[in-house]
């Protein structure tokens, strides 16, 4: 059995403070060159080459873009780590000396604005920052830390690629799983519950068909955009309608497209849109009043040919296990001043994380960092106006650097810290 001397926090932070600038000009850096899913070689570089730089055994490749490093400390618990690097494509609108203006190539060949609009340049700083401290104060803990950087978590890929690449095989299996996410709320809050944290999400691609005509004649069509628009409006009851007041659920239509010119009917209309639940059998309703409804309303409209509906990905609910929540939770309120740790409500939002646990059959522990300036936070609150502060996926949000930065780098070595630095 060896005991091992915990650094004070003073020492900690005089680390941190010393680390901030590096971090500070990576996040930055990151921020203004981003790279959509699966396309993150840029940023698993970076990743890479400071795990590499701090010591630890380094995979590349892992799920085509992921980033896998290993320290290993001695006999004692392995504890996973994991941040996402992948950005959006979304036009950025910050006034930020360092906003993108990046362009990319996406998968259907179309050339986009990519933008950091979810946060995910804070979480490989955060990572790095935890990875490079920890590794700096490895006398005091013991046991092996695993640092994943995972691709694509905008498109429900980069956990399950990893896994399909091996990860299970390749790399010890944690005893616990930890991650964190950037969301608006007051700088420096933390926020997480047991249980279910985030929602399972379905996403789908809905085709109409109809028969074009000129548009003085619209006798001579079965019209797609009446078709969609009609079943747009009916697919808004079944959250309305058919799911009880208990009974949570989202239903957003994200793209509606159909046409190219105002006097031309076109012959087919697509429809995308996104599901979030928080119960499977909700879940199953749902899915399942939304093909009802979009075959009623085409075989109304009188279409040529029932409507296809494919899916474009998923992703099911992040439940936090109860006792790693508990220990990571009595951790962050030793750690950090009282009122800082909150805790929340399930979040509408969903994640791949969850996969990692789930799939390794091990607990993980997920939970929030806030990174909205505290003074507007508070006004907006007051003045009952917090759902007009920009949030992740917004063209204009973008987190305050501090304390946002530290605290987030804080909280992975906190949370890791609950499992590696117990006396053997």
């Amino acid at each position: 059995m060896t005991d091992h001397p915990t650094p004070s926090d003073e020492t900690l932070q005089d680390h941190l403070r010393a680390l901030l600038p590096r971090l500070e000009a990576l996040y930055t850096d990151i921020h203004a060159h981003p790279e959509l899913s699966m396309q993150e070689t840029r940023t698993a570089g970076l990743a890479a080459e400071h795990l590499r730089a701090a010591g630890y055994e380094v995979s590349t490749g892992v799920g085509k873009t992921g980033v896998v490093g290993l320290l290993r400390n001695g006999d004692g618990p392995v504890v996973m780590l994991r941040a996402d690097m992948d950005a959006l494509p979304v036009q950025e609108a910050t006034d930020a000396p360092y906003a993108s203006k990046v362009t990319a190539v996406d998968h259907e060949g179309n050339t986009v604005p990519v933008m950091h609009a979810c946060g995910h340049d804070m979480h490989v700083a955060w990572l790095v920052g935890a990875t490079t401290l920890m590794a700096q104060h490895r006398d005091s803990w013991q046991g092996t830390l695993m640092a994943v950087f995972q691709p694509a978590e905008e498109t429900a890929q980069g956990a399950q690629a990893m896994i399909d690449d091996g990860l299970f095989q390749r790399f010890p299996k944690p005893d616990v799983v930890l991650g964190q996410h950037v969301m608006v709320g007051p700088a420096g809050a933390i926020g997480g519950r047991k249980g279910v944290i985030t929602s399972a999400a379905d996403s789908l691609q809905i085709r109409l068909f109809g028969r074009g005509a000129h548009g003085s004649m619209p006798q001579a069509s079965i019209d797609p955009v009446v078709m969609a628009a009609s079943t747009v409006l009916r697919l808004q009851t079944i959250v309305a309608r058919e799911l009880a007041p208990t009974e949570a659920a989202v239903l957003t239509i994200g793209s509606l497209q159909a046409g190219t010119k105002e006097n031309v009917i076109p012959d087919e209309a697509v429809i995308k849109l996104n599901v979030r639940t928080f119960d499977e059998g909700v879940r199953k309703r749902v899915l399942a009043a939304i093909t009802r409804i979009v075959n009623a309303e085409a075989a109304a409209s009188g279409a040529p040919k029932p409507p296809e509906i494919t899916p474009l990905d998923n992703y099911s609910l992040v439940t936090n296990d109860d006792d790693a929540t508990t220990r990571v939770v009595d951790a962050f309120r030793k750690h950090f001043p009282a009122g800082r740790i909150r805790e929340t409500g399930p979040t509408s939002a969903s994640e791949d994380f969850g996969s990692f646990g789930a799939a390794w059959k091990v607990p993980s522990v997920f939970w929030f960092v806030g990174s909205t300036d505290p003074d507007v936070y508070a006004k907006a609150k007051v003045e009952n106006r917090l759902n007009e502060i920009p949030t992740n996926h917004n063209p204009r949000f973008l987190p305050v650097l501090h304390p946002t930065l530290e605290v987030g780098v804080e909280t992975l070595m906190v949370a890791a810290r609950a499992w590696l630095s117990t006396a053997r």
